[in-house]
């Protein structure tokens, strides 16, 4: 584990070998009760470093020498003085240097302890350790100390890096230390830290404190501390039905109103699968039943977002914006990738701890995402730790797990305002924003122009083509007021506009929508972030495309409006022909160019773009420097350049009612996006308003329809505004899949003008239902089903 941590990529990692060692009696029998904490302490040590793997074989013997050298660096920078044990680490004003520098101690005593170093068992390095403890200690964190800054250096960032490295050197402490270690960590994460389930003390961050509990348990043999931290652990296990924690749609919210699968998400299922492997075998082990649903939520809240080893920014927060750091003299570069097989390696983790064919489905899952993330292959990912290496290269190396294939279908998170669709060959993500989930993220200078990341923006990757397409210093490039798939006031905004830590909330409720796990319609009533923007946004998700409508777009800012199709990172070169109409496009970086509706576009290594209008569409290419310090305070001056290309409606200043109408086909050639764009029909646009958005493509036997108030569309009528989707199957039945992604509704009436023969099935909220020439049904209150789809299904006459 080299470099600095940022305070949320600080992750201890296991190895696959000490988790499957012995039955759940094995320590206390082997070193009697009255030893169990030193067999915890060992446990610890063998989670923190990894078992397994060969020390002479790569990479680890490469990782194992870059970790002596940087440990040996700092052990020469060291020179302790008032408020410093490192002259770059001031921490009298900040706490977050003290954490740094804890974290750089537990490099050194790493290097200390692991063979292969080149340090190791060096006695200067270990006096340095020892004596860098003292100082920190003694200047700053040590009981009776009042904390400033930020809370989590103090109670999760530096006593889970001190914890760490008196478990290292367990054998080289004084008692003196040891007890005066426990003494700080009691004054800094109390027993009240945990005693209410709210506040700073959810989700991931609960967990992480009991983690903090049950390592300080262990190293001051405090059995109480221990069985605190096991029964801490009981409130993030049940379903929450707002805010902090998982909910039961596999959403995982951090923050009270940011989705965070992708990073809070990880310490969340990394921690918990720590602690389930020290607690094992202990009177403390964790046998509380609801853990079940964290084990559930790996395939419906996690998989979803998970794509050729990458973890969709959609559910990363600010975490999106750390990119490359400006102390990071490794140049290693946090993305997407990274974060991914942080997740990877976190589900193998708590494998570990599940049923045994849950264990064999995740390793299966894992294997294929790792084989597939040719992009940045996992076991050369230096961000990862080394037991995360050796838990990742044992499952390369295990021959008994076949690696699984991407998972094909859609995924509805109502609960944090995503979705996500998965064909064979591609898979997208949509962000959006209303009352219960922000726009973006900000806070402690990061991600400080993610403003319109909620406004609609949608994401895809190709199976073989794109996936470096967010990862290749993205946000610090991208135009941040053109975003893939977003519609926006070009109003300008301050860095961290609308507030930190999620505060940047829409006042709007109609987010959401209906599927039925394969295809979807998706509706969003958007208003803009700083702006007067409002507008209706919907996404239909069917097998080739997603088709997107856009309506009554309207805004009095003085300001363009854009729409925008997509926006293509085509890297340093940008060696990507376009194609429109027939006719490729110049290439050279500053073209432009109007074009009329309806029309289709095509660009070389993506996919294609039908466009209906109404209005014409414009094309830029262009070339667009930055640096990831000017949206991470933290990050690297370096100046960087990517080339972009981005196709847009530009519905001029101050649009009334302004609107648009597009296909997104991922992966298309030009042949097959022209062909689209001749047939009729494809797809059939049902109503395209503020009252209702919907089309019906009758090969796939799809209809959909988002009502934003009560109306009709097509076949579809409903006497409220809800999220209707409709797919007609070959056995002559149909299924009927209704929402109320606003939560408002008391009592719906669907009308489906189908002869219907007989309804098969329906939910508990269905009140009646009335068949024959046309289909009638009558919806209980749907306000309180958390924006879920209702299933219906129907014999057709």
């Amino acid at each position: 584990m080299t470099g600095v941590w940022s305070r949320r990529a600080f992750l201890s990692a296991a190895g696959a070998g000490a988790l499957r060692a012995g039955a759940p009696a094995d320590r206390a029998d082997a070193r009697g009760v009255g030893d169990v904490h030193g067999a915890m302490r060992e446990a610890w040590r063998s989670l923190v470093l990894g078992t397994g793997f060969s020390e002479a074989a790569e990479p680890f013997r490469s990782r194992l020498a870059e970790l002596g050298q940087e440990a040996g660096r700092w052990a020469a920078a060291m020179a302790p003085a008032p408020g410093a044990l490192w002259p770059d680490l001031g921490f009298a004003s900040d706490p977050e240097p003290m954490v740094r520098s804890f974290q750089r101690l537990r490099t050194m005593a790493e290097a200390h302890v692991r063979p292969g170093t080149g340090l190791t068992g060096d006695g200067a390095l270990l006096a340095s350790v020892l004596a860098g403890l003292e100082e920190l200690q003694a200047q700053v964190y040590h009981a009776g100390r009042e904390p400033y800054g930020n809370w989590w250096c103090w109670r999760i960032g530096a006593p889970q890096a001190l914890l760490d490295v008196c478990v290292l050197l367990d054998g080289e402490l004084s008692q003196a230390r040891r007890d005066g270690v426990c003494a700080a960590v009691d004054h800094f994460v109390p027993d009240s830290s945990v005693a209410v389930y709210g506040g700073t003390s959810t989700g991931a961050n609960r967990v992480d404190l009991c983690r903090v509990l049950a390592v300080r348990g262990a190293v001051g043999s405090d059995a109480a501390k221990v069985a605190l931290a096991r029964d801490a652990l009981g409130p993030v296990f049940p379903y929450v039905t707002a805010g902090d924690g998982l909910h039961r749609d596999g959403s995982f919210v951090q923050h009270g109103a940011v989705a965070y699968t992708g990073t809070y998400g990880a310490v969340f299922l990394e921690g918990l699968g720590l602690l389930f492997a020290l607690l094992k075998g202990t009177p403390w082990q964790v046998v509380d039943p609801a853990r079940q649903n964290v084990f559930d939520a790996v395939e419906r809240g996690w998989a979803p977002f998970l794509f050729n080893g990458l973890v969709m920014d959609a559910v990363s927060g600010r975490a999106v914006s750390r990119g490359l750091a400006a102390s990071d003299a490794r140049q290693v570069q946090q993305d997407d990738h990274s974060r991914g097989h942080a997740v990877l390696a976190a589900v193998l983790l708590l494998a570990e701890g599940a049923g045994a064919a849950e264990r064999a489905r995740w390793r299966a899952l894992v294997k294929g995402w790792a084989a597939r993330s040719r992009h940045s292959p996992p076991l050369a990912d230096r961000t990862l730790g080394l037991s995360a290496l050796a838990r990742l290269a044992e499952l390369e190396a295990d021959p008994s797990a076949a690696p699984l294939p991407e998972p094909v279908g859609h995924r509805l998170f109502p609960s944090m305002d995503r979705a996500t669709h998965r064909r064979p060959g591609w898979a997208a993500s949509l962000s959006m924003a209303s009352r219960r989930i922000a726009h973006y993220e900000t806070g402690n200078g990061e991600n400080l122009r993610g403003w319109h990341t909620g406004s609609g923006m949608l994401c895809w990757w190709g199976s073989s083509y794109g996936n470096d397409q967010y990862a290749d210093a993205f946000w610090p490039t991208v135009d941040p007021y053109r975003l893939p798939g977003v519609t926006v006031a070009r109003k300008a905004l301050a860095d961290g506009a609308g507030g930190a830590w999620g505060a940047a909330r829409p006042d709007t409720a109609w987010v959401g929508g209906s599927c039925d796990g394969e295809f979807a319609s998706v509706g969003q009533h958007l208003r803009g972030l700083g702006s007067t923007l409002e507008a209706r946004k919907s996404w239909f998700f069917l097998d080739d495309a997603i088709v997107c409508l856009g309506a009554g777009i309207r805004a009095s800012d003085g300001v363009p409006v854009e729409s925008v199709v997509d926006c293509r990172n085509l890297g340093a070169d940008g060696a990507h022909a376009l194609t429109v109409g027939g006719r490729v496009q110049p290439s050279d970086p500053g073209w432009s160019a109007e074009f009329r509706s309806p029309g289709w576009a095509h660009l070389a290594g993506s996919g294609g773009y039908v466009l209906q209008g109404p209005g014409p569409f414009r094309a830029l290419r262009e070339g667009r420097t930055g640096r990831w310090s000017e949206v991470n305070r933290g990050g690297s001056t370096a100046a960087l350049t990517r080339r972009y290309l981005t196709l847009w409606y530009d519905h001029g200043e101050d649009p009334v009612d302004a609107g648009y109408a597009y296909q997104l086909l991922p992966g298309a050639t030009a042949a097959r996006t022209a062909a689209r764009a001749a047939t009729p029909g494809w797809p059939a646009v049902l109503a395209n308003s503020a009252a209702a958005q919907g089309v019906a493509v009758g090969p796939l036997g799809f209809t959909g329809v988002n009502f934003w108030r009560a109306g009709a569309a097509g076949p579809l009528a409903a006497s409220a505004p809800c999220s209707v989707t409709v797919r007609r199957r070959r056995d002559g039945t149909a299924g009927v899949y209704v929402a109320d992604p606003a939560r408002a509704v008391g009592e719906l009436v669907l009308v489906w003008d189908r002869p219907v023969a007989a309804v098969l099935s329906g939910p508990q909220a269905l009140v009646s239902a009335r068949t024959g020439a046309r289909l009638r049904l009558v919806f209980g209150d749907l306000s309180a089903t958390a924006g879920v789809s209702h299933e219906v299904v129907v014999r057709l006459r």
